[in-house]
This record gives structure tokens, C-alpha cells and sequence, in this order.
């Protein structure tokens, strides 16, 4: 059986979508501290020359608790600089007026959410919508088995293969069993 075990993000990038489309189970660490390095509140875009990271405020206090326990920070003007990215980088391209007004209301609801993790599992549906897949994932905090050590976690689940979240070595315990789903990055 092969393993994903992956932030829950609001936005994962392609290394991850792969972990998660060659997993036959998904677990989403729901359960470990948030980290300022992770991705569970931040996504990187491409931008003209490079790439950019777009960020979700998280309120301060809860910087150290479990990332189920991470809430939104709605006092922070955060909306237009996050859009504005967006649209400053993919206005042009192929079929974003088609999603536009639909991706602007869903990250919108943000606002509707308390806690981050809630938003993310929220914003992730509707991407999965958008690519036509489906992705099914489990809460580690519901998990039966699950370690915060990804060795005893593919032990316990009786798992061959183990994937891991891409490049997070400074937020996610590690493994030298851990495969890569995704070798190279397509060029755009």
C-alpha cells in the first residue's frame, strides 16, 4: 500500500498532487504543530520571473499550537495584496477568465471561515473540482495508527511506500524510506 502523508494546504503544488495521486491512502497531519516554513497557509505562484508565495494571516497566539487549532486572522487587511498577485500573474493566462470570478469568491470565503484548516480542506475541494480528480485523504487526528514518526505511521498502516510532503525537512520528521512522486517539474 503506498502513503501520503501531507500538510492539509489550501493549495498544493504539483509534487504533492502527485504524492496524493499515487497513494492509494492520503493522511493530512492535521494534528502537528503549524510552522511559519509549511505550506498549510502559504502557496507559492509563478510569477514573470520567478515564483511568489501568497499568505493567509494566522493569528499570532496560535503560531504554536496543532495545525487544527491554527484560526485565520481576519484583522489583518490581507484580501487585496493576495488577489492582486493572483491576478497580476494569471490574467493572461489560458482559461483564468473562465475560473475568475468563481476562484475570487471562493478564496472570499476565507472570511467565513475561524480556523485555517477548515478553509483549507474547503479551497482544496473546490480545486480538485476545478481538476476534475478526486483525492480521498483522512485527518491524521482520526487515523487509528498514525505517529507523528513517518516510519512507525507506514509500520502501524502496514505500508510499502511513503511519500512525503516536497522539500519539508524544517516542519515534517523525515525518513530515508520516503519516495518522490514527482522527479522533475514540468517548464512552463
Amino acid at each position: 500500500m503506498a502513503l501520503a502523508i501531507l500538510t492539509p494546504q489550501f493549495a498544493p503544488n504539483l509534487y504533492d498532487l502527485a504524492s496524493m495521486l499515487k497513494a492509494d491512502r492520503v493522511i493530512f497531519t492535521d494534528v502537528e504543530k503549524w510552522s511559519r516554513k509549511g505550506r498549510t497557509h502559504r502557496a507559492e505562484i509563478r510569477n514573470e520571473e520567478d515564483s511568489q508565495w501568497i499568505n493567509l494571516p494566522v493569528v499570532s497566539e496560535d503560531r504554536k499550537k496543532a495545525i487544527k487549532d491554527v484560526r485565520l486572522d481576519h484583522d489583518q487587511q490581507w484580501f487585496e495584496p493576495f488577489w492582486n498577485a493572483i491576478l497580476h500573474n494569471y490574467r493572461n493566462a489560458t482559461y483564468f477568465d473562465h475560473f475568475e470570478d468563481e476562484l475570487y469568491h471562493n478564496i472570499q470565503q476565507a472570511f467565513e471561515f475561524e480556523y485555517l484548516m477548515e478553509f483549507n480542506l474547503y479551497f482544496f475541494e473546490r480545486l480538485l473540482r476545478y481538476l476534475e480528480i478526486e483525492i480521498d485523504y483522512e485527518l491524521a487526528s482520526k487515523v487509528t495508527g498514525y505517529s507523528t514518526f513517518p516510519d512507525e505511521t507506514m509500520k502501524n498502516l502496514s505500508a510499502d511506500v511513503l511519500y512525503l510532503e516536497h522539500q519539508s525537512k524544517n516542519y515534517q520528521r523525515q525518513t530515508k524510506q520516503a519516495k518522490i512522486a514527482l522527479e522533475k517539474h514540468p517548464v512552463y
